[in-house]
């Protein structure tokens, strides 16, 4: 009897979430092919964190997207456009980028997405933004199978505005051989998707080389690293460390020194945070360059320094305003396709391969790759952290 009655309830449950899915892709689907008046507000939807250990991520992030709404919009495309946020922490899993995307798909008036952010997230929120023919363009997820391999983890309608993992790990792998010297790597993952990418892509190339490496795994809520560096080996070189929280950087490379460990601590572009991971001789990533040194950026950044008082200038936001100008180029092309109006939500993602910007603030045209939706010509830049914990650009 108790068998049976457990039969039905399963039968009960699956047939309850079959009628909400099928729900909730008619809403989406309602929503994807409802037409907007470009004269009205529009709004473009950031999906980032806003909160916890990556949140100075999503708050960089959040202050370029913002700013480049509010330049550009009307001066540039003549568009009523408002920014709106989601925050999506890392510690919540990557299931929040849909928790967040739902809400914004639901909202008619969101025509275009930035981010989401990191790529769990995108790997996550993907499907159902496609189905509501949102173009979703990331100014920082890099796992390389969100747009390559055979089984693509994000959909068509996902860009990125920065290069991925299969850029970054090379990059990386190559410098710690050719300007470093590695004979021995230790490469940590934190069992989530942006980590063990960017390891697996730079221990290819490693292994390919000859050089010796050990794999280390932990959870992505580990706070104290002192039982892993006792498996680093004496003798390593350099500690590859791809997280998303730069402050657990600063953590491990401080624990390495205090147990007599010499090998560098390398992050990729998640530790990349001044104020958080300044551990003097270590090395990061960036998927941008310092967009200060770029002559041609005086004025706007002094803008933004305006619009944004006593707020330091870091890696992460720049590209969020790229994404910015993105979307809304792709909407105004949009716009100008159906004399006024956005027939449907996909004419935005139809339009965004099309963009091709012949400046940037990141110091270089844009376009994307005819062959993925993928930055064209995109590269990444090393850093070195300074005694004063300022970085360096070496490579």
């Amino acid at each position: 009897m108790r068998k049976r009655l457990a039969a039905v309830l399963a039968l009960v449950v699956a047939a309850t979430a079959a009628i909400a899915a099928t729900a909730v892709a008619g809403t989406q689907k309602a929503e994807a092919t409802q037409a907007v008046n470009c004269k009205q507000q529009l709004k473009i939807a950031l999906i980032t964190p806003l909160t916890g250990g990556a949140g100075f991520l999503g708050q960089q992030q959040q202050q370029w997207a913002r700013f480049g709404v509010k330049k550009l919009a009307k001066a540039k495309y003549g568009l009523n456009v408002r920014l709106v946020s989601g925050d999506t922490p890392v510690e919540k899993g990557p299931g929040e980028g849909l928790v967040v995307a739902q809400k914004f798909i639901a909202d008619s008036k969101v025509v275009a997405t930035i981010g989401p952010a990191t790529s769990g997230a995108v790997a996550s929120a993907s499907a159902a933004l496609d189905r509501a023919g949102l173009a979703h363009i990331s100014p920082s997820a890099t796992r390389t199978s969100l747009t390559q391999g055979a089984t693509k983890e994000a959909t068509k309608s996902f860009f990125r505005v920065v290069p991925g993992d299969y850029i970054q790990g090379p990059t990386d792998a190559n410098f710690m051989i050719s300007k470093l010297n590695a004979k021995k790597v230790v490469l940590l993952d934190f069992q989530e998707p942006y980590s063990v990418g960017l390891a697996d892509a730079a221990e290819s190339v490693l292994k390919k080389k000859g050089i010796s490496t050990t794999r280390l795994s932990t959870s992505v809520n580990t706070t104290d690293y002192s039982s892993l560096v006792t498996r680093v080996p004496s003798d390593a070189d350099i500690v590859f460390f791809p997280t998303q929280q730069p402050a657990d950087a600063q953590t491990f490379g401080q624990q390495l020194r205090e147990q007599g460990k010499r090998a560098k601590v390398f992050g990729g572009d998640g530790a990349n945070d001044p104020s958080a991971f300044k551990l003097p001789g270590a090395y990061v990533s960036n998927f941008a360059p310092d967009i200060t040194g770029i002559a041609a950026n005086k004025a706007l950044i002094a803008e933004w320094q305006k619009d944004n008082p006593g707020k330091q200038i870091g890696s992460f936001g720049p590209p969020a305003y790229l994404a910015a100008e993105v979307a809304l180029n792709a909407i105004k092309r949009a716009c100008t396709a159906g004399n006024g109006t956005i027939k449907e939500r996909r004419d935005v993602v139809r339009q965004v391969k099309r963009i091709n910007l012949k400046t940037t603030l990141l110091g270089t045209p844009f376009k994307f790759s005819t062959k993925t939706n993928d930055p064209l010509n995109a590269k990444f830049f090393i850093f070195e952290i300074q005694s004063n914990g300022s970085y360096k650009l070496v490579g």
